[in-house]
């Protein structure tokens, strides 16, 4: 289990608002988690593309302005889709406590995805401080997994198998 600070962004569009506000709210009271910067639409009637949201939190965290971000959508598959566009970052939609482990420790995701119509706020609430327990170990037989990823996305080649 980490201990850990995290800077970690939230964001979503009008779809996710409400999740959104329940989780910030946690996490500005969360133990591990020393700032909170949202990227979201201020409430349900800002209509701006999850996109836009997702691209800019992702990059928040590409840059190493926080550490991690939960993003929000209604399945927050969208989100996940548009947050993995940005270099170098690993976002996942996982709502079960072994995908939530293994985002972290195989595949050291830094984004986490939900869907408001999809996750109870209470789940999700669980969801986020566990992934928030766990942090990527270098060392470990996923790091050179994880490190294909990385340079084939910095590259475009693969290794030969």
């Amino acid at each position: 289990m980490s201990s850990k600070r995290y800077r970690i962004a939230v964001g979503t569009d009008d779809a996710g608002v409400h999740l959104r506000d329940f989780i910030r709210d946690r996490l500005q009271e969360h133990p591990q988690v020393a700032e909170v910067r949202d990227f979201g639409v201020p409430d349900t009637s800002d209509k701006t593309p999850y996109g836009v949201v997702c691209i800019r939190a992702a990059e928040a965290v590409a840059r190493g302005e926080v550490d991690r971000a939960v993003l929000f959508g209604g399945t927050g598959l969208g989100e996940a889709i548009a947050a993995n566009k940005v270099r170098g970052i690993r976002a996942a939609v996982a709502t079960d406590p072994f995908s939530i482990e293994r985002s972290i420790l195989s595949n050291d995701c830094q984004v986490l995805c939900f869907g408001e119509r999809v996750v109870a706020p209470q789940l999700a609430e669980r969801i986020v401080s566990d992934w928030l327990a766990y942090e990527f170990d270098p060392e470990s037989p996923s790091a050179a997994k994880v490190e294909v990823i990385t340079r084939y996305e910095e590259t475009g080649e693969l290794p030969e198998s």
